[in-house]
């Protein structure tokens, strides 16, 4: 068994097997970033809204609208719990609207009336609670009001967000399976290959385990080439794609950025492709070595 590592032709490179792991490790990269960086942007975004509401005074009549929004702040000022209740300038507010209603928006209250708004953040999480003391206490002295929590606005957009989290967690475990079923492949065809070669050793004393270590040893090395040059191919796509959404320039979007710990994550994909395909040599050669002799 000197020469073992001779029963498996090493031509690295030369065959499909790396070029076909680099592709699955390339698109798991891009799969796992993606679910890593919606999953940071969903809790950025939680962690922003958990504590905001909403006041609203929608009346047609801007005097009473003025004075309704002045009583509003006066006594949210005054509810424990509430951090800070600022009103948002109303030149913000046309800024908002005008790609909907035009730019003489300002000049156009009367027909289409903006209402005041008022920003509040609370010391802790919204919770029914709160949100339906704060409504009782409005309704009684601000009829105009209205009173939402700033994370019900984006709930449909967090379950898309987390919809599309677990469709790349889904994509990274279909992928890791086709590779394993890649390797499988491969070790069958070379078994059928070295058909001979393999009985001979056997009748010179070879075991299922010294064989199977010979093409564990040739797929890992296959793997480790392939899961390298895949891992660098898929980063350079997500650092690219990154850019593309920082000139976005979305305060939400920002809040998808990758960490330290996403790219240490990441970085452990090619590692853990050389493992699968190791894992899934090792069996597959000693299932069918069972069989063959």
């Amino acid at each position: 068994m000197e020469r073992k590592a001779q029963l498996v032709p090493q031509a690295r490179l030369a065959g499909p097997m790396p070029w076909v792991i680099a592709i699955m490790v390339a698109l798991t990269t891009i799969a796992a970033a993606g679910g890593l960086a919606l999953n940071n942007l969903a809790q950025a975004a939680r962690a922003e809204l958990s504590g905001g509401l909403t006041v609203q005074i929608v009346e047609a009549e801007p005097a009473e609208r003025e004075r309704q929004a002045e009583l509003a702040l006066s006594l949210l000022a005054n509810v424990t719990g509430v951090e800070t209740a600022q009103r948002v300038a109303d030149s913000e507010l046309r800024e908002l609207v005008e790609p909907w209603l035009g730019e003489d928006i300002g000049t156009a209250q009367d027909v289409v009336p903006v209402p005041a708004l008022i920003d509040v953040r609370l010391s802790g999480p919204v919770t029914p609670e709160k949100l339906r003391d704060i409504r009782a206490l409005l309704k009684a002295r601000v009829p105009a009001a209205q009173v939402d929590a700033q994370s019900s606005w984006l709930a449909p957009v967090f379950s898309a967000i987390s919809s599309l989290k677990w469709l790349a967690a889904g994509l990274v475990i279909l992928l890791g399976a086709t590779s394993a079923a890649a390797v499988w492949l491969a070790a069958r065809s070379a078994l059928g290959t070295n058909r001979a070669t393999i009985e001979i050793v056997h009748l010179l004393g070879g075991s299922d385990g010294q064989i199977a270590r010979i093409f564990q040893r040739s797929v890992g090395i296959d793997a480790l080439l392939g899961g390298v040059a895949g891992a660098l191919l898929g980063a350079g796509a997500v650092l690219l794609l990154g850019r593309q959404f920082a000139a976005l320039g979305s305060g939400m979007v920002a809040g998808g950025g990758l960490g330290w710990a996403d790219w240490l994550a990441i970085a452990g994909i090619p590692f853990a492709g050389v493992l699968i395909a190791m894992f899934t040599a090792r069996l597959t050669v000693l299932a069918a070595l069972r069989k063959m002799l």
